[in-house]
């Protein structure tokens, strides 16, 4: 989103391409704009969260990128465009176009084969022209080893954290307990939920509950929303105690960006987001707990 947004400020023309849940949720954010359904693989981390299971889903999406590609030559048969900005996605470049990738995964943390994983990535990311890193070159970087593990041999840039939100001058005062961001692929995205609904009925507590659904309606019960648009749920994160949502890197950069106290539970089987979670588990800014051991009380 602030990306889409810098481009539009510089009077550029913006094509949005996304699939699924991303592309309804940007749809809602920015109604002009063309758009474009890019059809993307679906991570299943299933309930146990195994490691053969992942390794599965890493081959899936592999296999996928050579579809990425195979559609972006025909996009560009058919658009004039003078720029791909890719947001993690590998096969989505091309030779005739200046082409970007954004993502902090320059050393993804893997269960096994890290090494070889590690060489897989260069290798994707040399297609493009230039690596965005959405993080901080210093000490308060916010993506530890996954940008920061040894130095970066291609062209690259980090241009700081990205968020959607803008922490405004002046604070809400707090009205509520909790405010719960559930996101992910199911089953666990589900499971997270009920775990979370269970804690704030046990505990007695006043939440907004976001299940991160963006495809139905807004509203499912009082203080329980399938989504919400960019200003409401900053206005309810604010107004909370508590943020409590998944280790992944866009919730940590949003949360950094609000200097939000936030309760992080990686998604199990996730490595990357079971990897932040141990990054910054000595951050005083939040509490990181594993989902088998979550308990909510304020």
């Amino acid at each position: 989103m602030p990306l889409i947004k810098q481009f539009l400020k510089e009077g550029n023309e913006v094509i949005i391409g996304a699939d699924k849940n991303p592309l309804i949720f940007l749809e809602q954010e920015f109604p002009t704009l063309k758009t474009v359904t890019i059809p993307g693989v679906e991570i299943d981390y299933g309930e146990k969260g195994s490691a053969l299971k992942l390794f599965y889903e890493s081959v899936k999406f592999y296999n996928f990128i050579k579809k990425e590609k195979q559609f972006i030559d025909a996009f560009l048969e058919d658009n004039h465009i003078d720029m791909i900005v890719s947001d993690n996605r590998y096969g989505l470049y091309s030779n005739k176009v200046e082409s970007v990738i954004v993502t902090h995964q320059l050393y993804p943390k893997a269960p096994v084969g890290e090494k070889l994983l590690h060489q897989k990535i260069e290798k994707l990311l040399s297609n493009f022209n230039e690596v965005w890193i959405p993080d901080y070159e210093g000490e308060n970087k916010l993506s530890g080893e996954l940008a920061h593990l040894k130095p970066f041999n291609y062209p690259h840039k980090f241009i700081g954290s990205l968020s959607r939100f803008k922490k405004p001058d002046e604070l809400p005062k707090i009205e509520y307990d909790v405010c719960a961001i559930i996101s992910g692929p199911e089953p666990q995205r589900s499971i997270f939920e009920n775990l979370i609904l269970g804690q704030i009925e046990l505990n007695n507590l006043k939440a907004i509950v976001v299940r991160g659904l963006p495809n139905s309606e807004a509203i499912v019960a009082k203080n329980v929303f399938n989504h919400l648009p960019t200003k409401q749920l900053q206005d309810y994160i604010l107004k909370s105690k508590l943020v409590v949502c998944r280790s992944g890197y866009s919730s940590i950069m949003d949360l950094a960006i609000l200097e939000k106290n936030a309760l992080l539970v990686p998604t199990p089987g996730q490595t990357e987001q079971e990897y932040m979670g141990d990054y910054h588990k000595n951050n005083n800014q939040f509490i990181i707990q594993k989902q088998g051991d979550f308990k909510l009380k304020i």
